[in-house]
């Protein structure tokens, strides 16, 4: 019986060891942070990525457009593109909406965002996810707001979004159903799915009262705290452009023009639920009637000093979440464009040891999707310049990676 034991004791051990390591290969497949790096699998996660809000609403439009989806995430990856900012909303009572009223889901819609998800593992692509938009473009939170009017509610500004706990009520049950769906094709809950990297808030939030910096941030400390009690295996950031407001006075300098939309850049960043920041970049439309010098300048001055609070203050890594150029039909306008700001990520990216981790380019289409473009689509297959341009810039990216130490 003793020598029983003895070998029931030996194998209860192994097995254990085979759960230990097990959960450790399982942690290793998220995307982490540490400090003001992002970590996967041991190394530093210095990347090139790209913006397709689309892919949802292309992929349950016909099944015959799937493999738009399909194509853009092989040629992206082929060109060293490796992370995909894309929407997992859609609030709208149209017949590509996810959520057609509070609560209510569009089963073939979110069938495509399964889809979505399951050709991004399957080309190594990982996913940062939106969950809102501000804008009244695809729903957003003027279609939360109005839901919350039909039903009754006392209304007084789009901004009752961040207040009303009706409405707040509505975007909770979205965060819950996206979170814990569980994808029909890969038969992965979203909230343990390492394809996945980063959950977003809101795409680009804003307020009407601009001077109330206090509105969003209550918002983004309670929304934050709620992502976090579902899926904590996930990182999270906010969606943010990156705007300075009365409480930094002495950053509002940095803003182009008089940018003012309620967002506090550090103060919205310290939430402690939120692992990185973000900025968008459009030198183009911020500074209208500007000339190529002074948009360059300001671009430099825009990434320096995000990235300094990053690092200095906020303590987390930053992506450049959104930037891009309208193509003007000359694709040597956009290329020297993007040429620059590429140079100037990766010299920053380097210099900040992968403090500054990421450029993401709007936007990467497919092949015939006129109807979806906005002057600043980029057809990998049809755009070899471009691609060259991307190419590179994901080689010099994924040559800043290293090895990280093992943390006590």
């Amino acid at each position: 019986m003793a020598s029983i034991r003895k070998i029931n004791c030996v194998w209860g051990l192994f097995f254990l060891s085979l759960i230990f390591v097990g959960e450790s290969q399982n942690s290793n497949q998220f995307v982490e942070t540490r400090n003001t790096q992002f970590i996967f699998n041991g190394s530093s996660f210095v990347f090139n990525g790209f913006n397709s809000y689309w892919m949802m609403m292309v992929a349950a439009s016909d099944k015959s457009q799937m493999s738009k989806i399909s194509n853009v995430f092989a040629q992206a990856s082929a060109a060293g593109l490796n992370v995909c900012r894309t929407m997992a909303f859609y609030d709208s009572s149209d017949h590509l909406a996810l959520q057609t009223s509070p609560g209510v889901y569009n089963e073939n819609v979110f069938q495509a965002l399964d889809f979505v998800v399951s050709e991004a593992g399957k080309n190594n692509v990982k996913l940062i996810m939106s969950l809102v938009n501000n804008y009244k473009d695809l729903g957003g939170r003027p279609q939360y707001v109005q839901w919350a009017k039909d039903g009754g509610v006392q209304i007084t500004s789009d901004d009752d979004f961040y207040t009303n706990p009706v409405i707040k009520g509505y975007y909770k049950n979205h965060v819950k159903k996206v979170l814990t769906r569980v994808n029909t094709i890969t038969k992965i809950a979203y909230q343990d799915d390492p394809t996945i990297m980063a959950w977003e808030l809101m795409n680009e939030p804003r307020c009407t009262d601009f001077r109330n910096g206090n509105l969003l941030n209550g918002w983004i400390e309670e929304m934050g705290a709620y992502v976090k009690s579902i899926d904590n295996k996930h990182l999270l950031s906010i969606g943010m452009e990156g705007f300075y407001g009365d409480e930094t006075p002495d950053r509002k300098q940095y803003n182009p023009g008089n940018y003012i939309v309620g967002t506090e850049f550090i103060k919205n960043h310290l939430v402690k639920e939120i692992d990185f920041t973000t900025i968008h970049a459009y030198p183009d439309s911020w500074l209208e009637g500007k000339s190529e010098k002074e948009r360059k300048d300001f671009l430099q001055r825009w990434v320096d000093i995000h990235m300094n609070d990053s690092i200095t203050i906020l303590k987390k890594p930053i992506i450049i979440e959104e930037f891009g150029r309208i193509i003007k039909g000359n694709s040597e306008y956009r290329d020297s464009f993007m040429s620059d700001v590429y140079k100037y990520i990766y010299e920053v990216a380097k210099n900040s040891d992968g403090g500054v981790a990421a450029g993401m380019v709007w936007q990467i289409m497919s092949e015939g999707m006129e109807s979806y473009s906005d002057g600043y689509e980029i057809v990998l297959s049809q755009s070899p310049s471009t691609t060259k341009i991307i190419s590179d810039q994901s080689t010099r990216m994924a040559a800043l990676e290293h090895p990280m130490p093992t943390q006590n």
